[in-house]
């Protein structure tokens, strides 16, 4: 794909996001060239086209209709900086703004995935937008080895290794943000040590074998299409990110379809799917790190046929805090929800932890101590409904902390809602 329309892509899920605004942010890429593919200034990012697109010869030389972004500078500083670094993606969103307008940096021993993907978070000082004097305090972390920085006062501006790394590392650096500001509304995140997270990365399961031969039937491809929209729509709604995420859908017996492992969900293609059969991998392929957790769930359970692993921010801000989550918030989330357990930090790999035993079709939801919520039911979709309520339920719980205390659903309420769940639960989903 030409570097105008990597941008114009990466542009318009950023917007679609509701990550940038119509005048902020800015992406960039350096071709092999040495020249630099750069958004424009002032034109609608939300109506972005690749024609905005402007390029910055190596020579000095400009093509494009319209002027480059005003912060041209600082990208020319961070590439002089770091030769490794190949796209620049800039913006404001509102929870890393949060952050820049304190003057702190977001922690990222907040999750494993985010320490893994973005390290330690640099600091520039504010100087004026579009200066050289604050390309220089930018390309000076740069420097230093860091990868991401915030801006004082400004916002955030990551580096990567092509634009989806980049990207990756922006959208979950903001969830994590999100989830921090959330979390510090019900009480105090907890962050994990480096021996937490290296002990966790000691832990994580080798593959599984390679299969000797790969057969995809009509209705194992039917399923692969099933697990592409899902995993778009997911990541289009902000309930999983680019870089963390999986999902699976039993296929014949135990066996099963996995998303891939290091692949951007927000580009996954059908062909990427893992086929998992009797404990072997598809030729060639890597399932998530999470498939023995899966596996292990279809073992236990024969009516689980669909499982979701994911961070999403509201449903985050509880698992860095270990807040309670109250299913008795309205009678949606009760009767789809029953009941979300907690479970401690590494248990969804230490020999598959207690997991498997706690989650069920009628314990549908487990949240993971500073790492994931996972999902499990019947259908693929009814998974993703599931997601959805509990995220919006998460919300409404760390909402209602600036009102006052929670009031729960009474207990004779519970009762009346008894006699009408099995009706709501047995809805027929069709995935």
């Amino acid at each position: 794909m030409h570097p105008r329309d990597q941008i114009v892509l990466v542009m318009q899920r950023i917007y679609k996001r509701v990550l940038t605004t119509t005048s902020g942010g800015n992406l960039s890429i350096i071709d092999d060239n040495g020249d630099i593919w750069i958004t424009p200034t002032g034109v609608d990012k939300g109506l972005l086209k690749a024609s905005d697109i402007v390029c910055m010869r190596a020579d000095g030389t400009v093509l494009g209709d319209h002027k480059p972004s005003s912060e041209f500078p600082f990208h020319l500083a961070i590439y002089k900086a770091r030769p490794d670094i190949k796209a620049i993606v800039h913006a404001h969103p509102p929870g890393l703004v949060a952050f820049s307008i304190v003057r702190k940096v977001p922690n990222t021993n907040l999750l494993p995935q985010l320490k893994a993907l973005c390290g330690t978070i640099g600091y520039a000082p504010y100087a004026i937008p579009g200066s050289a004097e604050l390309g220089e305090n930018i390309a000076q972390q740069f420097r230093q080895g860091v990868s991401a920085v915030i801006m004082e006062n400004h916002g955030t501006v990551i580096g990567g290794r092509d634009i989806s790394h980049a990207y990756q590392q922006f959208e979950s650096m903001e969830m994590s943000a999100r989830a921090i500001l959330y979390g510090n509304m019900m009480g105090k995140p907890h962050y994990l040590s480096n021996k937490n997270i290296e002990a966790y990365n000691n832990q994580l399961p080798g593959p599984f074998p390679e299969m000797e031969e790969v057969s995809r039937p009509s209705d194992e491809r039917e399923r692969r299409l099933d697990i592409i929209k899902i995993v778009r729509r997911a990541c289009e709604q902000g309930l999983m990110l680019g870089a963390f995420g999986t999902i699976s859908t039993r296929w014949r017996d135990n066996d099963f379809l996995i998303t891939p492992d290091e692949c951007s969900n927000w580009d996954l293609r059908p062909e990427d799917i893992v086929q998992v059969k009797g404990g072997e991998r598809e030729t060639g392929k890597y399932p998530c790190k999470s498939a023995h957790l899966h596996q292990a769930i279809y073992e236990k359970h024969p009516d689980v046929n669909a499982i979701i692993l994911t961070q999403s921010p509201y449903l985050t801000s509880f698992a860095i805090t270990g807040a309670e989550f109250n299913v008795r918030t309205i009678p949606e989330t009760w009767i789809y929800l029953q009941d979300v357990q907690m479970v401690e930090f590494g248990e969804q790999f230490a020999g598959v932890g207690t997991i498997p035993g706690i989650i069920s079709t009628e314990t549908p939801v487990v949240i993971v101590k500073n790492e994931c919520v996972i999902v499990a039911a019947s259908k693929l979709l009814q998974a993703f409904d599931y997601l959805e309520v509990a995220e919006f339920s998460a919300k409404s719980l760390v909402l209602s902390t600036t009102l006052g205390k929670m009031i729960p659903i009474s207990d004779e309420q519970v009762d009346e809602l008894g006699k009408v769940m099995s009706k709501w639960k047995n809805y027929e989903w069709r995935m």
